[in-house]
Protein backbone atom coordinates (compact mmCIF):
# COMPACT_ATOMS: atom_id res chain seq x y z
CA UNK A 1 0.00 0.00 0.00
CA UNK A 2 1.51 3.26 -1.19
CA UNK A 3 0.23 6.54 -2.58
CA UNK A 4 1.22 7.97 -5.96
CA UNK A 5 0.56 11.29 -7.68
CA UNK A 6 1.67 13.05 -10.84
CA UNK A 7 0.82 16.50 -12.19
CA UNK A 8 1.34 18.26 -15.51
CA UNK A 9 0.67 21.91 -14.77
CA UNK A 10 1.09 25.38 -16.18
CA UNK A 11 3.23 26.67 -13.29
CA UNK A 12 5.28 25.18 -10.46
CA UNK A 13 3.62 21.99 -9.18
CA UNK A 14 5.69 21.48 -6.00
CA UNK A 15 3.02 22.76 -3.62
CA UNK A 16 0.24 20.84 -5.36
CA UNK A 17 2.27 17.62 -5.18
CA UNK A 18 2.96 18.22 -1.49
CA UNK A 19 -0.71 18.86 -0.77
CA UNK A 20 -1.74 15.74 -2.68
CA UNK A 21 0.72 13.61 -0.71
CA UNK A 22 -0.62 14.88 2.60
CA UNK A 23 -4.09 13.76 1.48
CA UNK A 24 -2.63 10.34 0.58
CA UNK A 25 -0.58 10.08 3.78
CA UNK A 26 -2.85 7.30 5.08
CA UNK A 27 -1.45 5.06 2.32
CA UNK A 28 2.10 5.17 3.68
CA UNK A 29 3.97 6.72 6.58
CA UNK A 30 7.39 5.20 6.07
CA UNK A 31 8.82 7.56 3.44
CA UNK A 32 7.90 10.32 1.02
CA UNK A 33 9.37 11.77 -2.15
CA UNK A 34 8.80 14.34 -4.89
CA UNK A 35 10.63 14.88 -8.16
CA UNK A 36 9.97 17.78 -10.55
CA UNK A 37 11.23 18.65 -14.01
CA UNK A 38 12.16 21.99 -15.54
CA UNK A 39 14.14 22.68 -18.73
CA UNK A 40 15.29 19.08 -18.91
CA UNK A 41 16.61 19.08 -15.33
CA UNK A 42 15.25 16.96 -12.47
CA UNK A 43 14.89 18.13 -8.88
CA UNK A 44 14.43 15.39 -6.28
CA UNK A 45 13.76 15.23 -2.55
CA UNK A 46 12.93 11.99 -0.74
CA UNK A 47 13.57 10.54 2.69
CA UNK A 48 12.07 8.44 5.46
CA UNK A 49 9.26 10.03 7.43
CA UNK A 50 5.92 11.76 7.06
CA UNK A 51 5.32 14.28 4.28
CA UNK A 52 5.40 17.20 6.72
CA UNK A 53 8.81 16.07 8.03
CA UNK A 54 10.49 15.18 4.75
CA UNK A 55 9.76 18.50 3.02
CA UNK A 56 10.92 21.72 4.61
CA UNK A 57 10.78 25.16 3.00
CA UNK A 58 14.31 24.88 1.65
CA UNK A 59 13.42 21.62 -0.10
CA UNK A 60 10.23 22.99 -1.59
CA UNK A 61 12.03 26.01 -3.04
CA UNK A 62 14.36 23.70 -4.96
CA UNK A 63 11.53 21.58 -6.42
CA UNK A 64 10.88 23.81 -9.42
CA UNK A 65 9.05 22.88 -12.59
CA UNK A 66 5.57 22.50 -14.03
CA UNK A 67 5.66 18.70 -14.12
CA UNK A 68 6.37 16.23 -11.34
CA UNK A 69 5.47 13.07 -9.46
CA UNK A 70 5.26 12.15 -5.79
CA UNK A 71 5.05 9.08 -3.57
CA UNK A 72 4.27 8.05 -0.01
CA UNK A 73 5.51 4.64 0.97
CA UNK A 74 5.33 1.91 3.47
CA UNK A 75 7.49 -1.20 3.11
CA UNK A 76 5.89 -4.32 1.66
CA UNK A 77 8.62 -6.65 2.90
CA UNK A 78 9.78 -4.96 6.08
CA UNK A 79 12.57 -2.83 4.67
CA UNK A 80 12.62 0.79 5.74
CA UNK A 81 15.95 2.11 4.47
CA UNK A 82 15.76 5.57 2.94
CA UNK A 83 17.55 4.18 -0.14
CA UNK A 84 14.23 2.58 -1.10
CA UNK A 85 12.18 5.76 -0.79
CA UNK A 86 10.59 6.71 -4.11
CA UNK A 87 10.52 8.05 -6.80
CA UNK A 88 13.34 6.08 -8.44
CA UNK A 89 15.41 7.38 -11.37
CA UNK A 90 17.28 6.00 -14.37
CA UNK A 91 19.16 8.27 -16.76
CA UNK A 92 18.69 6.17 -19.91
CA UNK A 93 16.72 6.63 -22.00
CA UNK A 94 15.64 10.26 -21.65
CA UNK A 95 15.81 10.31 -17.85
CA UNK A 96 12.83 8.51 -16.31
CA UNK A 97 11.51 8.74 -12.77
CA UNK A 98 8.86 6.38 -11.42
CA UNK A 99 6.61 5.89 -8.41
CA UNK A 100 4.74 2.65 -7.86
CA UNK A 101 1.97 1.23 -5.69
CA UNK A 102 1.71 -2.54 -5.57
CA UNK A 103 3.96 -5.59 -5.72
CA UNK A 104 5.47 -7.60 -8.56
CA UNK A 105 5.14 -11.32 -7.96
CA UNK A 106 7.80 -12.32 -10.50
CA UNK A 107 10.44 -9.84 -9.31
CA UNK A 108 13.13 -12.54 -8.99
CA UNK A 109 12.80 -13.55 -12.62
CA UNK A 110 12.69 -9.92 -13.74
CA UNK A 111 15.80 -9.01 -11.74
CA UNK A 112 17.70 -11.78 -13.48
CA UNK A 113 16.42 -10.73 -16.91
CA UNK A 114 17.35 -7.11 -16.28
CA UNK A 115 20.92 -8.07 -15.43
CA UNK A 116 21.52 -10.80 -17.99
CA UNK A 117 19.48 -9.58 -20.98
CA UNK A 118 18.74 -5.89 -20.50
CA UNK A 119 22.24 -5.23 -19.09
CA UNK A 120 20.86 -2.99 -16.35
CA UNK A 121 21.87 -2.68 -12.72
CA UNK A 122 19.33 -2.58 -9.87
CA UNK A 123 20.70 -0.95 -6.73
CA UNK A 124 18.00 -1.77 -4.13
CA UNK A 125 15.70 -4.61 -3.13
CA UNK A 126 12.66 -2.67 -4.30
CA UNK A 127 10.45 -4.16 -6.98
CA UNK A 128 9.64 -0.58 -7.99
CA UNK A 129 13.20 -0.09 -9.21
CA UNK A 130 12.89 -3.34 -11.13
CA UNK A 131 9.67 -2.12 -12.76
CA UNK A 132 11.33 1.18 -13.65
CA UNK A 133 14.19 -0.62 -15.38
CA UNK A 134 11.78 -2.82 -17.32
CA UNK A 135 9.91 0.27 -18.53
CA UNK A 136 13.18 2.05 -19.36
CA UNK A 137 14.45 -0.93 -21.35
CA UNK A 138 11.22 -1.22 -23.32
CA UNK A 139 11.42 2.47 -24.21
CA UNK A 140 15.11 2.16 -25.12
CA UNK A 141 14.53 -0.65 -27.62
CA UNK A 142 12.21 1.67 -29.57
CA UNK A 143 15.40 3.57 -30.39
CA UNK A 144 13.67 6.93 -30.77
CA UNK A 145 15.28 10.26 -29.98
CA UNK A 146 11.81 11.74 -29.48
CA UNK A 147 9.23 9.17 -28.32
CA UNK A 148 5.66 9.46 -29.54
CA UNK A 149 2.54 8.34 -27.74
CA UNK A 150 2.69 5.13 -29.80
CA UNK A 151 6.17 4.42 -28.42
CA UNK A 152 5.01 5.07 -24.87
CA UNK A 153 2.03 2.75 -25.16
CA UNK A 154 4.09 0.04 -26.89
CA UNK A 155 6.53 0.14 -23.96
CA UNK A 156 3.68 -0.16 -21.44
CA UNK A 157 2.30 -3.12 -23.39
CA UNK A 158 5.69 -4.79 -23.11
CA UNK A 159 5.74 -4.09 -19.37
CA UNK A 160 2.40 -5.87 -19.04
CA UNK A 161 3.84 -8.81 -20.97
CA UNK A 162 6.82 -9.12 -18.63
CA UNK A 163 5.45 -8.10 -15.22
CA UNK A 164 3.10 -10.04 -12.97
CA UNK A 165 1.29 -8.88 -9.84
CA UNK A 166 -0.55 -5.74 -8.85
CA UNK A 167 0.73 -2.31 -9.82
CA UNK A 168 -0.40 1.24 -10.34
CA UNK A 169 2.37 3.41 -11.74
CA UNK A 170 3.10 7.03 -12.49
CA UNK A 171 6.30 7.83 -14.39
CA UNK A 172 7.81 11.05 -15.70
CA UNK A 173 9.83 11.10 -18.91
CA UNK A 174 12.05 14.14 -18.69
CA UNK A 175 11.21 16.74 -21.27
CA UNK A 176 8.31 14.77 -22.72
CA UNK A 177 5.50 14.02 -20.30
CA UNK A 178 3.80 11.94 -17.68
CA UNK A 179 2.57 8.36 -18.05
CA UNK A 180 0.30 6.42 -15.72
CA UNK A 181 -0.73 2.79 -16.06
CA UNK A 182 -2.50 -0.01 -14.21
CA UNK A 183 -1.96 -3.76 -14.11
CA UNK A 184 -4.21 -5.94 -16.33
CA UNK A 185 -6.32 -7.00 -13.32
CA UNK A 186 -6.73 -3.44 -11.97
CA UNK A 187 -5.74 -4.65 -8.50
CA UNK A 188 -4.39 -1.34 -7.28
CA UNK A 189 -6.34 1.91 -7.82
CA UNK A 190 -5.36 4.85 -10.03
CA UNK A 191 -7.42 7.78 -11.36
CA UNK A 192 -6.85 10.89 -13.45
CA UNK A 193 -8.50 14.27 -13.70
CA UNK A 194 -8.17 17.85 -14.87
CA UNK A 195 -8.65 21.43 -13.78
CA UNK A 196 -8.94 24.63 -15.77
CA UNK A 197 -6.72 27.60 -14.95
CA UNK A 198 -6.16 30.99 -16.54
CA UNK A 199 -3.12 29.53 -18.27
CA UNK A 200 -4.82 26.41 -19.58
CA UNK A 201 -5.75 22.87 -18.55
CA UNK A 202 -3.73 20.99 -15.92
CA UNK A 203 -3.83 17.21 -15.44
CA UNK A 204 -3.34 15.01 -12.41
CA UNK A 205 -2.92 11.26 -11.87
CA UNK A 206 -3.32 9.83 -8.36
CA UNK A 207 -4.09 6.76 -6.27
CA UNK A 208 -7.40 8.09 -4.98
CA UNK A 209 -9.97 10.58 -6.21
CA UNK A 210 -9.95 12.47 -2.90
CA UNK A 211 -6.55 13.95 -3.73
CA UNK A 212 -8.03 15.40 -6.94
CA UNK A 213 -11.01 16.80 -5.04
CA UNK A 214 -8.89 18.60 -2.48
CA UNK A 215 -6.80 20.30 -5.17
CA UNK A 216 -9.78 21.37 -7.27
CA UNK A 217 -9.32 18.81 -10.06
CA UNK A 218 -12.34 17.18 -11.65
CA UNK A 219 -12.21 13.40 -11.80
CA UNK A 220 -12.28 12.17 -15.39
CA UNK A 221 -12.29 8.47 -14.51
CA UNK A 222 -10.31 5.52 -13.20
CA UNK A 223 -7.83 3.89 -15.49
CA UNK A 224 -9.23 0.58 -16.70
CA UNK A 225 -7.31 -2.68 -16.18
CA UNK A 226 -4.25 -2.64 -18.40
CA UNK A 227 -4.90 0.91 -19.60
CA UNK A 228 -2.33 3.71 -19.79
CA UNK A 229 -2.64 7.47 -19.91
CA UNK A 230 0.05 9.72 -21.40
CA UNK A 231 0.05 13.48 -20.86
CA UNK A 232 2.63 15.48 -22.76
CA UNK A 233 4.50 18.30 -21.10
CA UNK A 234 2.50 20.81 -23.15
CA UNK A 235 -0.82 19.30 -22.02
CA UNK A 236 -1.99 16.85 -24.69
CA UNK A 237 -3.73 13.76 -23.26
CA UNK A 238 -3.78 10.27 -24.77
CA UNK A 239 -5.17 6.99 -23.41
CA UNK A 240 -4.89 3.45 -24.73
CA UNK A 241 -5.61 -0.11 -23.66
CA UNK A 242 -2.22 -1.82 -23.46
CA UNK A 243 -3.04 -5.32 -22.17
CA UNK A 244 -4.09 -8.31 -24.23
CA UNK A 245 -6.61 -9.85 -21.82
CA UNK A 246 -7.58 -7.27 -19.19
CA UNK A 247 -10.12 -8.10 -16.49
CA UNK A 248 -11.50 -6.10 -13.59
CA UNK A 249 -10.52 -7.70 -10.26
CA UNK A 250 -9.69 -4.78 -7.94
CA UNK A 251 -8.53 -5.31 -4.36
CA UNK A 252 -11.57 -5.41 -2.10
CA UNK A 253 -9.43 -4.49 0.93
CA UNK A 254 -9.17 -0.96 -0.47
CA UNK A 255 -12.82 -0.51 0.49
CA UNK A 256 -12.47 -2.27 3.83
CA UNK A 257 -9.47 -0.37 5.18
CA UNK A 258 -6.96 1.21 2.82
CA UNK A 259 -8.84 3.99 1.03
CA UNK A 260 -10.30 7.16 2.51
CA UNK A 261 -14.10 7.09 2.81
CA UNK A 262 -14.42 10.20 0.64
CA UNK A 263 -12.78 8.48 -2.34
CA UNK A 264 -14.50 6.96 -5.36
CA UNK A 265 -12.72 3.84 -6.63
CA UNK A 266 -13.79 2.23 -9.91
CA UNK A 267 -17.07 4.11 -9.69
CA UNK A 268 -17.78 2.82 -6.17
CA UNK A 269 -18.12 5.20 -3.23
CA UNK A 270 -15.93 3.88 -0.42
CA UNK A 271 -18.21 5.60 2.10
CA UNK A 272 -21.37 3.95 0.77
CA UNK A 273 -19.63 0.57 0.55
CA UNK A 274 -18.80 0.84 4.25
CA UNK A 275 -22.36 1.84 5.07
CA UNK A 276 -23.56 -1.32 3.33
CA UNK A 277 -20.99 -3.36 5.28
CA UNK A 278 -22.67 -2.15 8.46
CA UNK A 279 -26.09 -3.13 7.13
CA UNK A 280 -24.86 -6.64 6.29
CA UNK A 281 -23.31 -7.02 9.75
CA UNK A 282 -26.58 -5.99 11.41
CA UNK A 283 -28.47 -8.54 9.33
CA UNK A 284 -26.06 -11.27 10.38
CA UNK A 285 -26.36 -10.35 14.06
CA UNK A 286 -30.13 -10.54 13.82
CA UNK A 287 -29.89 -13.95 12.15
CA UNK A 288 -27.35 -15.49 14.49
CA UNK A 289 -27.87 -13.59 17.76
CA UNK A 290 -31.37 -12.14 17.81
CA UNK A 291 -31.16 -11.85 21.62
CA UNK A 292 -27.85 -9.99 21.46
CA UNK A 293 -28.42 -7.71 24.48
CA UNK A 294 -26.18 -5.01 22.96
CA UNK A 295 -26.54 -1.71 24.83
CA UNK A 296 -24.22 0.42 22.73
CA UNK A 297 -22.21 0.19 19.49
CA UNK A 298 -18.74 1.77 19.63
CA UNK A 299 -16.40 2.04 16.64
CA UNK A 300 -12.65 1.63 16.80
CA UNK A 301 -11.48 4.84 15.12
CA UNK A 302 -11.32 5.72 12.34
CA UNK A 303 -11.97 3.33 9.46
CA UNK A 304 -14.79 1.38 11.09
CA UNK A 305 -16.88 4.40 12.08
CA UNK A 306 -19.06 4.39 8.96
CA UNK A 307 -19.91 0.68 9.23
CA UNK A 308 -20.51 0.91 12.97
CA UNK A 309 -22.94 3.81 12.58
CA UNK A 310 -25.07 1.94 10.06
CA UNK A 311 -24.92 -1.25 12.13
CA UNK A 312 -26.27 0.64 15.16
CA UNK A 313 -29.02 2.26 13.08
CA UNK A 314 -30.23 -1.08 11.74
CA UNK A 315 -30.12 -2.74 15.16
CA UNK A 316 -31.89 0.20 16.80
CA UNK A 317 -29.06 0.48 19.33
CA UNK A 318 -27.26 3.59 20.57
CA UNK A 319 -24.12 4.62 18.70
CA UNK A 320 -21.44 6.26 20.83
CA UNK A 321 -17.85 7.40 20.40
CA UNK A 322 -16.13 5.51 23.20
CA UNK A 323 -12.50 6.07 22.22
CA UNK A 324 -10.58 9.29 21.72
CA UNK A 325 -7.76 9.02 19.23
CA UNK A 326 -4.39 10.70 19.43
CA UNK A 327 -4.02 12.05 15.89
CA UNK A 328 -0.24 12.07 16.08
CA UNK A 329 0.21 8.30 16.27
CA UNK A 330 0.41 6.39 12.99
CA UNK A 331 -1.72 3.48 11.82
CA UNK A 332 -0.72 0.35 13.75
CA UNK A 333 -1.43 -1.89 10.75
CA UNK A 334 1.59 -0.48 8.93
CA UNK A 335 3.99 -0.37 11.87
CA UNK A 336 6.74 -3.00 11.61
CA UNK A 337 7.40 -5.11 14.70
CA UNK A 338 4.97 -6.54 17.21
CA UNK A 339 6.44 -4.58 20.14
CA UNK A 340 5.93 -1.26 18.34
CA UNK A 341 2.35 -2.18 17.50
CA UNK A 342 1.50 -3.15 21.07
CA UNK A 343 2.96 0.05 22.45
CA UNK A 344 1.22 2.30 19.94
CA UNK A 345 -2.31 1.02 20.61
CA UNK A 346 -2.28 2.32 24.18
CA UNK A 347 -0.70 5.55 23.05
CA UNK A 348 -3.19 6.33 20.31
CA UNK A 349 -6.52 5.40 21.96
CA UNK A 350 -8.07 6.33 25.29
CA UNK A 351 -11.44 5.07 26.53
CA UNK A 352 -14.27 7.36 27.68
CA UNK A 353 -15.25 5.47 30.82
CA UNK A 354 -18.86 6.66 31.07
CA UNK A 355 -19.67 5.04 27.69
CA UNK A 356 -18.53 1.62 28.94
CA UNK A 357 -19.39 1.39 32.61
CA UNK A 358 -21.98 -1.32 33.29
CA UNK A 359 -22.89 -1.81 29.60
CA UNK A 360 -22.87 -4.63 27.09
CA UNK A 361 -20.66 -3.08 24.42
CA UNK A 362 -20.38 -4.00 20.76
CA UNK A 363 -16.99 -2.91 19.39
CA UNK A 364 -16.72 -2.65 15.60
CA UNK A 365 -13.49 -2.69 13.61
CA UNK A 366 -12.85 -2.79 9.88
CA UNK A 367 -10.91 -6.06 10.09
CA UNK A 368 -8.80 -8.25 12.36
CA UNK A 369 -5.30 -8.99 11.07
CA UNK A 370 -2.86 -9.88 13.85
CA UNK A 371 -5.33 -9.35 16.66
CA UNK A 372 -2.87 -7.09 18.47
CA UNK A 373 -5.02 -3.98 18.39
CA UNK A 374 -8.41 -5.51 19.14
CA UNK A 375 -7.10 -7.58 22.06
CA UNK A 376 -5.78 -4.50 23.81
CA UNK A 377 -8.88 -2.46 22.99
CA UNK A 378 -11.16 -5.14 24.42
CA UNK A 379 -9.05 -5.10 27.58
CA UNK A 380 -9.35 -1.29 27.69
CA UNK A 381 -13.14 -1.60 27.41
CA UNK A 382 -13.23 -4.02 30.35
CA UNK A 383 -10.97 -1.77 32.41
CA UNK A 384 -13.39 1.09 31.68
CA UNK A 385 -16.18 -0.94 33.28
CA UNK A 386 -17.88 -2.77 30.40
CA UNK A 387 -20.07 -5.63 31.61
CA UNK A 388 -19.68 -7.63 28.39
CA UNK A 389 -17.62 -6.91 25.28
CA UNK A 390 -18.70 -8.21 21.88
CA UNK A 391 -16.69 -7.68 18.72
CA UNK A 392 -17.65 -7.31 15.04
CA UNK A 393 -15.35 -7.24 12.02
CA UNK A 394 -16.66 -5.49 8.91
CA UNK A 395 -14.49 -7.89 6.90
CA UNK A 396 -14.25 -11.69 6.89
CA UNK A 397 -11.45 -13.48 8.72
CA UNK A 398 -8.02 -12.61 7.25
CA UNK A 399 -6.42 -16.04 6.83
CA UNK A 400 -3.93 -15.60 3.97
CA UNK A 401 -1.08 -13.20 3.15
CA UNK A 402 -1.47 -10.50 0.52
CA UNK A 403 1.01 -10.61 -2.37
CA UNK A 404 -0.16 -7.58 -4.36
CA UNK A 405 1.19 -4.69 -2.36
CA UNK A 406 -0.28 -4.86 1.16
CA UNK A 407 2.09 -5.94 3.91
CA UNK A 408 -0.20 -8.53 5.41
CA UNK A 409 2.16 -10.34 7.78
CA UNK A 410 3.53 -13.83 7.84
CA UNK A 411 0.64 -16.30 7.66
CA UNK A 412 1.49 -17.58 11.14
CA UNK A 413 1.08 -14.06 12.52
CA UNK A 414 -2.49 -13.83 11.17
CA UNK A 415 -4.65 -14.57 14.18
CA UNK A 416 -7.43 -16.22 12.14
CA UNK A 417 -5.14 -18.56 10.21
CA UNK A 418 -6.03 -22.12 11.16
CA UNK A 419 -8.44 -21.02 13.89
CA UNK A 420 -12.20 -21.00 14.28
CA UNK A 421 -14.15 -17.84 15.08
CA UNK A 422 -14.65 -19.09 18.64
CA UNK A 423 -10.91 -19.66 19.09
CA UNK A 424 -10.13 -16.14 17.84
CA UNK A 425 -12.77 -14.69 20.19
CA UNK A 426 -11.10 -16.42 23.11
CA UNK A 427 -7.64 -15.19 22.10
CA UNK A 428 -8.71 -11.55 21.82
CA UNK A 429 -10.84 -11.73 24.97
CA UNK A 430 -14.29 -11.07 23.45
CA UNK A 431 -17.47 -12.56 24.86
CA UNK A 432 -18.36 -13.37 21.28
CA UNK A 433 -17.03 -12.44 17.86
CA UNK A 434 -18.77 -12.02 14.53
CA UNK A 435 -17.08 -11.75 11.12
CA UNK A 436 -18.64 -10.41 7.92
CA UNK A 437 -19.43 -13.14 5.38
CA UNK A 438 -17.36 -12.85 2.20
CA UNK A 439 -20.43 -12.92 -0.03
CA UNK A 440 -21.96 -10.09 1.98
CA UNK A 441 -18.75 -8.06 1.75
CA UNK A 442 -18.67 -8.45 -2.03
CA UNK A 443 -22.32 -7.44 -2.29
CA UNK A 444 -21.71 -4.46 -0.01
CA UNK A 445 -18.81 -3.18 -2.09
CA UNK A 446 -20.40 -3.88 -5.44
CA UNK A 447 -23.74 -2.31 -4.55
CA UNK A 448 -26.46 -2.35 -7.17
CA UNK A 449 -24.85 -0.26 -9.93
CA UNK A 450 -21.24 -1.44 -10.25
CA UNK A 451 -20.25 -3.37 -13.36
CA UNK A 452 -17.41 -5.09 -11.51
CA UNK A 453 -18.18 -8.77 -11.10
CA UNK A 454 -14.96 -9.97 -9.49
CA UNK A 455 -12.69 -8.70 -6.74
CA UNK A 456 -9.31 -9.74 -5.43
CA UNK A 457 -10.28 -11.35 -2.11
CA UNK A 458 -7.13 -13.43 -1.66
CA UNK A 459 -6.56 -12.43 1.99
CA UNK A 460 -9.94 -13.99 2.79
CA UNK A 461 -10.19 -16.96 0.44
CA UNK A 462 -6.60 -17.68 -0.64
CA UNK A 463 -7.48 -17.37 -4.34
CA UNK A 464 -4.70 -15.38 -6.04
CA UNK A 465 -6.08 -14.01 -9.28
CA UNK A 466 -2.79 -13.71 -11.19
CA UNK A 467 -2.49 -17.50 -11.15
CA UNK A 468 1.25 -17.51 -10.47
CA UNK A 469 1.29 -17.92 -6.68
CA UNK A 470 2.38 -21.31 -5.33
CA UNK A 471 3.52 -22.66 -1.98
CA UNK A 472 7.16 -21.89 -2.73
CA UNK A 473 6.36 -18.21 -3.33
CA UNK A 474 4.31 -18.00 -0.14
CA UNK A 475 7.15 -19.59 1.81
CA UNK A 476 9.57 -16.98 0.48
CA UNK A 477 7.40 -14.07 1.52
CA UNK A 478 6.83 -15.79 4.87
CA UNK A 479 10.57 -15.57 5.51
CA UNK A 480 10.67 -11.92 4.43
CA UNK A 481 7.62 -10.75 6.36
CA UNK A 482 7.76 -12.36 9.77
CA UNK A 483 8.61 -10.04 12.62
CA UNK A 484 12.01 -11.62 13.26
CA UNK A 485 13.08 -10.93 9.68
CA UNK A 486 11.79 -7.38 9.89
CA UNK A 487 13.66 -6.70 13.12
CA UNK A 488 16.91 -7.87 11.52
CA UNK A 489 16.23 -5.82 8.39
CA UNK A 490 15.49 -2.70 10.42
CA UNK A 491 18.74 -3.04 12.36
CA UNK A 492 20.74 -3.30 9.14
CA UNK A 493 18.85 -0.42 7.55
CA UNK A 494 19.44 1.79 10.58
CA UNK A 495 23.18 1.27 10.18
CA UNK A 496 22.95 2.00 6.43
CA UNK A 497 21.00 5.21 7.00
CA UNK A 498 23.39 6.32 9.74
CA UNK A 499 26.31 5.76 7.37
CA UNK A 500 24.55 7.64 4.54
CA UNK A 501 23.83 10.58 6.82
Amino acid sequence: MCGIVGIVGKSNVNQALYDALTVLQHRGQDAAGIVTSQDGKLYLRKDNGLVRDVFQQRHMQRLVGSMGIGHVRYPTAGSSTSAEAQPFYVNSPYGITLAHNGNLTNVGQLSQEIYESDLRHVNTNSDSEVLLNVLAHELAVRNKLQPTEDDIFAAVSAVHERCRGGYAVVAMITGYGLVGFRDPNAIRPIVFGQRHTDNGVEYMIASESVSLDVLGFTLIRDLEPGEAVYITEDGRLYTRQCAKAPQYAPCIFEHVYLARPDSIIDGISVYKARLRMGEKLADKIMRERPDHEIDVVIPIPDTSRTSALELANHLGVKFREGFVKNRYIGRTFIMPGQAARKKSVRQKLNAIELEFRGKNVMLVDDSIVRGTTCKQIIQMAREAGAKKVYFCSAAPAVRYPNVYGIDMPSVHELIAHGRTTEEVAELIGADWLLYQDLGDLIDAVRGTKSVIEKFDCAVFDGQYITGDIDEAYLNRIEQARNDAAKAKSQAVNAIIDLYND
